[in-house]
């Protein structure tokens, strides 16, 4: 499959099709009536699976469409409000349905005649979920919701004066890839002054946090929230010891790495020292590299380059484009970060972002890309359940397409050199993720498993950590205070707690996946489609073996992959 076809909305067959979202006693007698469907045959159980993934689908686009609204314009009331009343007054009285219809399914005589070859993980998911539930859980949960969402209230508020005119964060940082140093620093310190004006309000909106997630797991009959979430997240396939594994190799296998890379930096600057503002900087005389000037560019130049690849990937963005689901560009009240929203019944996803014109957009705009591949191709399985993929393979999606992309990157770099640049800087990120990434997993361990623990305690156990995932070259000396706030930027500690992991396991993922493209380029992107196109039909390991690839993050296969990298940093002239 290389030639993209539309797709099309899922024809109603459950609810009218006029049907909107609008109150709860709208929506609760399609509940009921689910409930009380009387399963006499195989046939039935299928048919009633099918409803629920139509209600669950027309539910999903509708909450999806609410939190898009909301993070577009965070200035908005009516769309805070409309977020809050979903979170409030809808989910919380769908979760004890949800409850007794997977009750339902799993005592139903002809479920053990459902393929297992394509309901195994479903059924899994299904069970845990029956386990987990506990309905003190559901108020508390749909508080968590809204209170995480203020992490996106209070980063969109904050924003920097620099020659006289107003910048957000995202768009502040373009200014430290520029030449002159004394800028640099002069935009870091305002960067850093105001993140720490909210420093209090955060540590006070974490710790509200942090109380709550430890109630749902006391509750549901665990220690600590680490292994409440483990658990809910559906980490059938690793374990915590996994992950000390993975923070290991990376501190053996990849830090040298990014030392070189940093060394190499600090070279090319002419720098006896790396300070904070210098790890994006240019030396003088190189400006940075400017790919677009405009969200618009952007899309028409993404679009290009996934057409050079396939134009299967193309199409999905220009239907995108066509249907408006594309916003790009960094503006004030818009919330930070950037992501790709499955849109469940339409199938046509929405990304956001907050593009500047910087190489880092692109690389977000190929990785965003990547995910909205993966909603086209799963569009038609099913059931809605059988779409809702772990992350561990739906980042091996994105980051497998920032690297199969590289190499069609002239599109925004016309200039030879410039391209070289922009890969290199594509690589570098590659390397300096995974610690980042080691970083936040660990700390994330702390937390948890240290539950009641203080602000103080907390801002130790962060530095250790972070220290001992750091390369050393750089001097923080006066920054202090910002570094040991430094982890209330990572917007998923807030708001997708111990979502953080899949990003490290499915970049080492991709790049198994670049290597076998740089091998067999044809083949590599027919595997890389055939896994997406399954959903969550199989297991996490089975899945990135239909990619051509290992599920492993073992210190040897690290080393493996690193010794891969390596090797084309040196072809990129690091040493």
């Amino acid at each position: 499959m290389t030639t993209f076809e539309p797709i099309e909305k899922i024809k109603r067959q459950f609810l009218p099709e006029d049907f909107k979202l609008t109150t709860w006693d709208a929506l609760q007698p399609y509940f009921e009536k689910l409930l009380n469907q009387e399963l006499n045959s195989k046939a039935k159980l299928e048919k009633w699976l099918q409803d629920i993934s139509e209600l669950e689908a027309v539910i999903s686009e509708d909450a999806c469409w609410r939190q898009i609204n909301m993070t577009c314009d965070t200035t908005n009331p009516a769309f805070e409000e409309a977020f809050t009343y979903f979170c409030m007054e809808i989910e919380p009285k769908m979760k004890p349905y949800g409850f007794e219809l997977n009750k339902k399914l799993v005592a139903c005589p002809f479920t053990k005649e459902l393929d297992p070859n394509l309901y195994f993980p479903y059924l899994r998911s299904v069970d845990n979920a029956i386990k987990l539930y506990r309905e003190e859980n559901v108020a508390i949960q749909a508080e968590l919701s809204m209170l995480a969402q203020q992490y996106g209230v209070l980063s969109s508020k904050m924003s920097v004066e620099i020659d006289g005119k107003e910048y957000t964060l995202q768009q502040a940082a373009k200014f430290l890839q520029q030449p002159d140093r004394k800028l640099r620093e002069t935009v870091f310190n305002k960067i850093a002054t105001r993140r720490l004006q909210d420093k209090d309000q955060l540590n006070e909106l974490f710790d509200k946090l942090l109380e709550r997630r430890q109630q749902v797991a006391k509750n549901a009959g665990f220690d600590n929230y680490r292994d409440y979430k483990f658990r809910e997240l559906g980490r059938f396939d690793y374990t915590p010891e996994d992950c000390f594994a993975f923070h290991q190799a990376v501190k053996e296998h990849i830090l040298p790495l990014q030392a070189m890379l940093t060394e190499h930096r600090r070279k090319r600057l002419g720098l006896d020292v790396m300070r904070p503002w210098d790890g994006d900087a240019e030396p003088e005389g190189t400006q940075p590299l400017h790919p677009f000037e405009t969200g618009t560019e952007l899309t028409g130049k993404a679009i290009e380059v996934f057409g050079d690849l396939r134009n299967y990937f193309s199409g999905c963005l220009e239907t995108m484009k066509e249907m408006h689901r594309l916003d790009l560009e960094s503006r004030k009240g818009k919330a930070p970060g950037g992501y790709n929203c499955p849109l469940a019944e339409t199938g046509v996803p929405f990304i956001f972002m907050n593009a500047a014109g910087t190489i880092g957009d692109v690389i977000t705009m190929m990785h965003e890309g990547g995910h909205a591949v993966h909603s086209f191709l799963s569009h038609d399985l099913k059931l809605s359940a059988f779409k809702e993929y772990p992350m561990e393979i739906a980042e091996l999606a994105s980051m497998s397409m920032e690297l199969f992309s590289m190499e069609h990157w002239d599109v925004f770099f016309k200039n030879p050199t410039d391209l070289k640049r922009a890969q290199l800087e594509e690589l570098e990120r590659v390397i300096t993720v995974l610690p980042w990434i080691a970083t936040i997993d660990k700390y994330q361990h702390w937390i948890y498993t240290n539950p009641g623990h203080t602000i103080a305690q907390r801002e130790k156990a962060w530095i250790d950590i972070l220290n001992e995932f750091s390369t050393g070259l750089t001097d923080w000396t006066g920054f202090e205070e910002y570094r040991t706030n430094f982890w209330q930027k990572q917007l998923h500690l807030f708001e997708v707690p111990f979502y953080y992991i899949e990003y490290g396991i499915a970049q080492l993922g991709a790049i198994a996946m670049w290597r076998q493209y740089r091998e067999t380029k044809t083949a590599a992107l027919d595997n890389y489609m055939k896994a997406l196109s399954l959903g969550y039909t199989k297991t996490l390991k089975e899945l990135y073996a239909t990619a051509g690839i290992k599920f492993d993050f073992s210190p040897a296969y690290v080393k493996e992959l690193g010794g891969f990298v390596k090797d084309r940093l040196k072809e990129a002239g690091v040493n």
